[in-house]
């Protein structure tokens, strides 16, 4: 297969682990979201800083990187928590837009030419520059994240997240706490 299809199913695989998240929180949470690729730029710049600045492996900045997209969540989501319908749909329009101009604009990240010099990851000194040998490790982080995804449905929380696409007013009367399965969907 041609270089080109590869770094296509890249491209492809990382959309869809993306996706992934977008089904879940829109599809069956029935919430909508536009602050998703903020949320990427979070975890993506953590663990550029860290490699670059720092001299830290990308795969040490990887939980690194979990933990700060996961506090800018929790952040957006404490501040967008009491809005619904449009108003939610417009208010995570904002933090997209707000938050690329402020990374568009930071020295740190590298204002709009980005972050250069970030060392290619590597497994046991094998460096995954070619695009094939990172299409194994995208694949396996696409079935991570659908068995991660499929288990998170089938347990109280994916109830607790059907039951707000009835309706705020149907979730809690089933019980479910709603400003907490809000809260850990953004």
């Amino acid at each position: 297969m041609s270089l080109y299809w590869v770094s296509l199913a890249n491209q492809i695989g990382i959309a869809a682990i993306i996706a992934q998240g977008i089904v879940v929180l829109t599809g069956v949470a029935g919430m909508t979201s536009f602050a998703q690729a903020a949320l990427m730029g979070f975890g993506a710049y953590t663990t550029a800083i860290l490699s670059t600045h720092y001299g830290l492996s990308p795969w040490l900045g990887l939980p690194a990187a979990l933990l700060v997209s996961g506090v800018g969540a929790w952040a957006m989501g404490a501040v967008t928590l009491r809005l619904s319908g449009h108003y939610l749909a417009l208010g995570t329009i904002a933090w997209s837009v707000a938050l690329y101009y402020l990374f568009a604009n930071l020295d740190l990240l590298g204002r709009n030419d980005g972050i250069s010099g970030i060392p290619p990851l590597s497994i046991l000194g094998w460096k995954l520059i070619d695009v094939r040998a990172s299409f194994a490790v995208i694949a396996l982080c696409l079935a991570a994240s659908y068995a991660a995804s499929r288990n998170l449905l089938r347990g109280r929380s994916g109830r607790a997240m059907r039951a707000l696409q009835g309706g705020a007013t149907a979730a809690a009367s089933m019980g479910v706490d709603l400003a907490r399965v809000r809260q850990i969907l953004p």
